[in-house]
Order: C-alpha cells, then structure tokens, then sequence
C-alpha cells in the first residue's frame, strides 16, 4: 500500500470507523472556530491586561505566532499543493459540517493550534498539557468531521511549531542585542562618568 493508501485508510478509520452519536455532536462544535473565539479572545485580553510584561509580551507575539501560521499555511501552501479534501474525494468518508471546495493539505485548523500550543507551552510550561490537549482534540476533530487527512494535520502541527519556533527564536534574538546594547551604553556612560 502507497502513503496516499495508508492516509485514506486511516482517515477513514478515524472518520468512519470510530463514528458514535456522541462524537457526532462534539467535534463539529469543536472544529468551528467561531466557538473558540470568545473564551481565546477573554484569554488574551486577560493575558494583556493583568499578565504583567511576560503576559503582554506573549499576548502580541501570539498575534505574530498566530499570523505566521495561518498565512504560511493557508495562503502559501495550501494553494501551492493543491489537494483536494477527502470528503470529495474519498468515497464513504462522512462530512458533518459544511466545507467550501478549498484545498487540504495543510490544516491551517491544526497549524494555527499547534503554533499557539507550542508558543504557550514554553512561555507557561506548567500548561503545557492544556495547551497540546487542545490542539491534539482541534487536530482530531477536522479528520473526524470530513475535511483532512490525518497526513493533512500532521503537516499543519509541523508548520505551525516551525513557525512558532521562528517567532521564539526571533524573540531570543531580539532579546539578546537588546541586553548587549544596554550593556554597552551603561558601559560607555560608566566610562564617561569616570572620566570626567
């Protein structure tokens, strides 16, 4: 069997073969985005405005983490690849939601959780399983309502922790020449206050 073989199989496995009356109300609520948007966006305002300078300075790279993802996923990659979702084109595959004719691969859905989940995850490890529950349920329940494949998730955890690991990464580094050229004017001021 091929990789596309084993993703069908999966997929349907995970779409299909694991259907039950209880699932069938979960993810879908699970899956819309418009049910997240008001306890995240509660969060986020909370981390703004009472989480000191950490939590501010984690509310606005998140909207960098969060952009990133979303952009690289569904306005790059996605057209770039071109495929198409497997709830038109797997036969037997249960669509429980209603889906536009874009493309799959990669869930810009898993993409964006799994970059906020691995962001947070190292500003507030302690909420580390939080954090990588939410995105692994987000992830699961786009296979289970019809519109990925597993690989399509897969592929969106890696972008969005390679786009989370930029804006850290970029944040370390702008961090560091940041302390170095404080450190070199409290330097040169040190040294002009001693010589004069």
């Amino acid at each position: 069997m091929d990789l596309y073989g084993i993703d069908k199989t999966l997929f349907l496995f995970l779409n299909s073969g694991l259907a039950n009356s209880v699932f069938d109300t979960v993810m879908p609520f699970v899956t819309d985005a418009d049910n997240w948007r008001i306890p995240l966006g509660a969060a986020w305002l909370a981390l703004l405005l009472f989480g000191g300078r950490r939590g501010r300075i984690a509310a606005l790279l998140a909207v960098v983490v969060l952009t990133l993802s979303d952009q690289v996923s569904s306005s790059l990659l996605k057209p770039l690849i071109g495929r198409v979702r497997p709830c038109f084109a797997v036969e037997g595959a249960r669509l429980l939601i209603r889906q536009s004719r874009s493309f799959s691969f990669p869930s810009s859905h898993a993409a964006n959780n799994a970059a906020l989940a691995l962001f947070f995850s190292v500003k507030y490890p302690r909420a580390t399983w939080v954090f990588i529950t939410i995105a692994v349920l987000v992830g699961y329940s786009r296979i289970y309502v019809g519109v990925h494949y597993p690989s399509d998730v897969a592929g969106g955890f890696l972008v969005g922790a390679a786009c989370a690991a930029v804006v850290l990464q970029g944040e370390r580094t702008a961090t560091g020449l940041w302390r170095r050229f404080r450190r070199t004017r409290d330097t040169r001021a040190a040294n002009e206050g001693e010589s004069e």
